[in-house]
């Protein structure tokens, strides 16, 4: 049986999955992955003190084995803070639609569950994507992730960049996605015009007679 050591988490990437831990004995900082946590029950944080076994990886390197929390860590207020304002931004926009459904007639009821089931399956294009980058799998393209908020899916996007913390620290995605936001409620208010509903139901017309 390997001898536990103390250390604590001094850099982490949670987009990537990856970070390093500083020895409590003091020395070079160790290699930890997300995969060699044995609980993932939450996520790893900076200041989080854990213990660990020394293993080295396929290129005999010093890495961490068997990681465990022993501590609560360091919970960021900006975080929580952040993550708040998400909730309550999607649930606010939700509410709103509602209303607005109910009291302008012209705007379909469905276009509720159109949002509802994009921001679902936007959510879990994030997810999937994160999950990707922590194990060197397959990524979803950024361009996919966009297309999605455009769609309709960037409530849910907004909710998993905060929760999921993913994405959420690139300017230039930032950018384009808030981009996306625009233009998906610019085009959606034209198309719940007179004009644009008719020339969305002429267009319906002509591509399934």
């Amino acid at each position: 049986m390997q001898l536990k050591l103390q250390g604590k988490i001094t850099a982490w990437n949670d987009e990537k999955g990856f970070g390093f831990i500083t020895p409590v004995s003091g020395g070079d900082r160790i290699f930890v992955h997300i995969k060699a946590f044995q609980k993932r029950h939450r996520r790893p944080q900076v200041n989080q003190q854990i213990s660990y076994t020394l293993s080295t990886d396929k290129q005999g390197r010093a890495c961490a084995a068997d990681v465990t929390c022993v501590g609560k860590g360091h919970v960021d207020p900006k975080r929580l803070m952040q993550q708040s304002a998400a909730v309550v931004a999607m649930a606010l926009f939700f509410a709103a639609l509602g209303v607005l459904t109910l009291a302008i007639p012209i705007i379909p009821k469905y276009i509720i569950g159109w949002y509802a089931i994009a921001s679902a399956i936007t959510f879990m294009a994030y997810a999937a994507d994160k999950s990707a980058a922590q194990n060197g799998q397959w990524r979803i393209s950024e361009a996919t992730l966009h297309t999605l908020a455009l769609a309709g899916g960037w409530p849910g996007a907004l909710l998993a960049q905060q929760m999921l913390r993913h994405k959420s620290r690139k300017p230039g995605f930032q950018w384009t996605y808030k981009f996306t936001v625009v233009l998906n409620i610019v085009v959606t208010a034209w198309l719940l015009t007179p004009r644009g509903s008719k020339l969305t139901m002429e267009w319906l017309h002509e591509a399934f007679k």
